[in-house]
């Protein structure tokens, strides 16, 4: 293996590292700075193979629990920094993941800009933010590490002051300060407001900005203004999926603040455009359009009587805040002087901006006809409308079910509907649905359950009648096992209005099935084709001309393993395809991506490129959960490389010709489902058919401790068990990476790879199968990233150490015959030898993450034995945030 490039290598690692050092010196004093710097220089040595440096002692039992505090605190903060300066340098950024590139590259495959064109007009690319609890980091430390990044650009333009007047170098070195003093660690469990807030930041702060500057450089790529055709979405408010603390009043709060915050940008905005357009009638002729919103303002100021741009966009303003008023209840931030009529919908503002826009380029060509702040406005409003991004309700099917039940016996219907076989749950509902009788009455008495559920509904009724249709499109279905299932969501929304029977019936918000163990992915296109073979269905669907599936893959995996996972969400995804084309509706798949490799996530811009011909077709929602939020759009720049790489990929998937020739596509699949069957079965036969596996994970890892991480408001598990089956794949996920097993990423793999005869077909497959590729990709990251012997040290705290000679001896030999069967695939000779950037991150960053790991070892122990020290359970909690934050995803 290669030895560790020294951190000296990278300019920005080696100067915010000596910043750092210079700040723990000034805080900690010299004798704490010179003992981390010990532990660290030993840990590199060890890393880069240096001779005798295995004998070193290394220094971590001399650490007091209060200095043990502060050296997890520094090496956290180092990762943290080594991040920032990694994302600056793009190692996270993938060659060719823009839509130029894209368009180049399907320019000579023979598709021109037209066929772009055609497709953009209907498509949806739809990132969506999830309060999924995987971002360890508080907000305060996020918000100083990219006012770092921010002084850092700066440097990189040749200044050496801010605006403000302070030495750059000395403003960074005050921020790092700030972080060394700021708390880690969340003091209270975040409640479902604090989750809304958080996103609203990055929807505000990097979305609203970022977009509209990211459409610009489209139109220009394809020659014309392309539709608005990527959009925000989000969950925080809506999804209700185990957590009981989301309600009706938790929707209106995200709705309303969503609303505040884009309707105070657009009066920003609108308010600076004022300040810039002092065009006179003296030296330009003005466009009736505008000449009659300037009479319509209101506005008679002799200073502005030969300015018609100014007084229409007065008229503006006051319209614009009296819809600020009207949505949110409270005064606009800056209340102009006229008076005006609140906008019915965003279609009316934007034709007002659109007035002015033709206004503008009424002279012809001049420098003033297109582009600018009116331009990035006019997008701004098409892309975000009143409510800034699409908020999805999500619940699970078996809460559904008992709802209606309820329901159907309060009104007299059906006493016992859970006893009914799924035919005539089918037959009974579809009657309801029929009918324009209301089901509930102000006279029966419901169970909290079925009254919550009743509320959410309404209060999803009552915000499209206030911002649109667009606030909310989507009802995830979580569990979806049945038509039923479906029917059952539309019988709810029937009850709020957003079900309306009839000849030609409609649904304003679209019931979508998430499909998430391995046999519901399976049964997914029987599911489907059942669906649409519902005459009302089948209306409602051709009508809308879309149906959203949405496929998981964080169950999916922690059902069947990481490569079962992967094969089954291709083949259901291609298995579907045909049941939406008999039904002559578009399919739109949301994938149910998390920020770890064994919850789906990886390259975003190589997953939606690996994905069946035929399944995007312009269309595609994604999931954005935790930490992964952070790093991929915690700044504008992150943001926009991001928002690209999705747009571009899926541009690719969409219009690209097929690399494949029929017959090797037949092969490869053949070959996949061999793979699989012997990867599910090995991985099955360890989790869920070993005995005593679920007291060694419990032991082995720190899942009892990661619940005391206030990182979000969901529980950890469905029910009150210790069942694995019950358990989140969240935390399933996060308690292997910390243990550095990362056994959800990988197990089974090298047992299916051993036993695969055809090794030759293998590599075949990962030469030139897009799917096998990114499969491969991220599995080598995840083999990267673990660590085996430090493994065999969590290992040592299971009591009973049969229990460790069955368990951990099956997991290493997993480890080794995965290991050694990519590298025989990818003809390699050591993980991430073809990725030279990736491996010297990954490697820069393990010698500061094993340290952490021994200390957390030692904690746990002391922890586990009764030691009520306090500073003993801070530093538990300490190390997981430091190893999820050095190892970059957590969960």
């Amino acid at each position: 293996m290669a030895s560790l490039p020294p951190i000296a290598n990278n300019a920005d690692v080696r100067f915010l590292g000596k910043l750092l050092g210079d700040v723990i010196r000034a805080y900690g004093g010299e004798a704490l700075f010179k003992r981390i710097e010990y532990i660290r220089a030993t840990s590199v040595d060890r890393a880069r193979g240096v001779a005798g440096a295995d004998a070193i002692d290394t220094g971590l039992d001399r650490l007091s629990l209060d200095e043990t505090l502060d050296f997890t605190r520094g090496f956290m903060l180092f990762s943290m920094l080594a991040n920032l300066a990694e994302d600056r340098q793009g190692v996270a950024a993938e060659h060719g993941a823009d839509v130029a590139h894209a368009l180049d590259r399907l320019a000579n495959e023979g598709v021109d800009r037209a066929a772009v064109l055609a497709l953009l007009q209907d498509a949806l690319i739809a990132p969506v933010l999830t309060a999924h609890p995987t971002e360890v980091r508080r907000k305060s430390m996020i918000d100083h590490r990219n006012t770092i990044a921010d002084l850092m650009a700066l440097k990189d333009r040749g200044l050496d002051e801010t605006l403000d007047g302070d030495r750059i170098d000395d403003a960074i070195l005050r921020q790092i300060a700030l972080l060394w003093q700021t708390r880690v660690l969340r003091r209270e469990r975040l409640y479902v407001a604090d989750e809304v807030e958080t996103a609203l930041s990055y929807l505000r702060d990097v979305f609203l900005p970022a977009l509209p500057a990211l459409y610009a450089r489209w139109d220009r790529a394809l020659g014309e203004r392309v539709p608005s055709f990527l959009r925000p979405g989000t969950w925080i408010g809506g999804d209700r999926d185990g957590n009981p603390f989301v309600t009706a009043d938790s929707l209106r709060l995200a709705l309303g603040r969503a609303a505040e915050a884009v309707l105070g940008h657009y009066l920003d905005k609108v308010h600076a455009l004022g300040a810039q357009l002092s065009i006179s009638t003296e030296h330009s002729a003005v466009a009736e359009g505008v000449l009659a919103l300037a009479i319509q303002s209101g506005d008679e100021g002799k200073s502005r009587e030969d300015e018609p741009y100014r007084r229409a966009l007065s008229g503006i303003y006051a319209r614009l805040a009296a819809t600020h008023l009207a949505l949110t209840g409270k005064p606009a931030p800056r209340p102009g002087a006229l008076k005006g009529e609140a906008y019915p919908d965003p279609a009316a503002f934007r034709a007002d901006l659109a007035a002015i826009a033709h206004g503008l380029a009424g002279d012809g060509t001049g420098p003033l006809s297109s582009g600018g702040k009116l331009s990035r406005l006019i997008r701004a409003v098409e892309t975000f409308g009143f409510h800034l991004a699409t908020l999805d309700l999500r619940q699970n099917s078996a809460v559904h079910e008992r709802v209606v039940a309820e329901l159907l016996k309060a009104g007299g219907v059906c006493d016992d509907y859970a006893s009914l076989d799924e035919d005539a749950r089918v037959a009974l509902l579809r009657d309801e649905l029929a009918s324009p009788r209301p089901l509930t009455s102000p006279y029966a008495t419901y169970s909290e359950e079925t009254a919550s559920e009743l509320a959410i509904v309404r209060a999803a009724a009552e915000a499209q009648g206030k911002y649109g249709r667009a606030c909310i499109r989507q009802y995830i279905v979580s569990m979806a096992q049945s038509v039923s299932d479906l029917l059952e969501v539309h019988l709810l929304l029937k009850e709020a209005g957003l079900y309306i029977p009839g000849k030609s019936p409609q649904a304003h918000i679209m019931a979508v099935p998430l499909f998430e163990t391995v046999a519901d992915l399976e049964r997914a296109p029987a599911i489907m084709r059942a669906w649409f073979t519902l005459p009302e269905v089948a209306a409602i669907a051709t009508a809308r001309g879309v149906q959203e599936v949405m496929i998981g893959y964080s169950d999916s995996n922690k059902d069947g393993g990481y490569l079962t996972s992967t094969w089954q969400l291709s083949k259901g995804s291609s298995a579907l395809d045909p049941v939406f084309d008999e039904a002559d509706v578009r399919m739109q798949l949301f994938h149910g991506r998390g920020g770890a490799v064994g919850r789906g996530g990886g390259s975003s811009f190589q997953a939606i490129q690996a994905q069946p011909a035929g399944t995007v077709q312009g269309r595609i929602r994604v999931t954005e959960q935790g930490e992964i939020i952070a790093a991929k759009y915690g700044t504008h720049s992150s943001a926009v490389t991001n928002l690209e790489a999705m747009a571009s990929a899926t541009l690719l998937a969409s219009l690209a010709p097929a690399e494949l020739p029929a017959a090797d596509k037949a092969r490869f699949e053949a070959a996949m489902d061999t793979l699989s069957d012997t990867a599910f079965k090995a991985y099955r036969d360890l989790v869920y058919g070993t005995e005593g596996f679920r007291t060694y994970f419990r032991q082995a890892t720190p899942i009892a401790e990661i619940s005391g991480l206030k990182i979000g408001s969901r529980p950890a598990s469905r029910k009150k068990s210790d069942a694995i089956e019950d358990l989140r794949a969240i935390p399933w996920v996060f308690s292997w990476a910390q243990a550095r097993v990362m056994l959800p990423g990988w197990y089974g793999v090298g047992q299916a790879l051993e036993a695969f005869e055809d090794k030759g077909l293998l590599r075949e497959m990962a030469a030139s199968w897009p799917l096998f590729q990114s499969t491969l990709g991220n599995l080598e990251q995840v083999l990267a990233k673990s660590d085996l012997d430090i493994a065999a040290r969590y290992a040592a705290l299971v009591e009973d150490r049969a229990l460790v000679d069955t368990v951990f001896g099956r997991i290493k030999g997993g480890w080794q015959a995965t290991h050694d069967g990519l590298l025989g695939v990818t003809r390699q000779t050591r993980l991430l030898e073809k990725h030279p950037g990736l491996e010297t991150s990954i490697r820069l960053r393990l010698p500061y993450i094993e340290p952490l790991n021994l200390l957390q070892i030692e904690l746990l122990k002391r922890h586990r034995a009764g030691e009520s020290d306090p500073r003993i359970g801070e530093g538990i909690l300490l190390s997981i945030n430091a190893i999820a934050t050095a190892l970059r995803n957590s969960g």
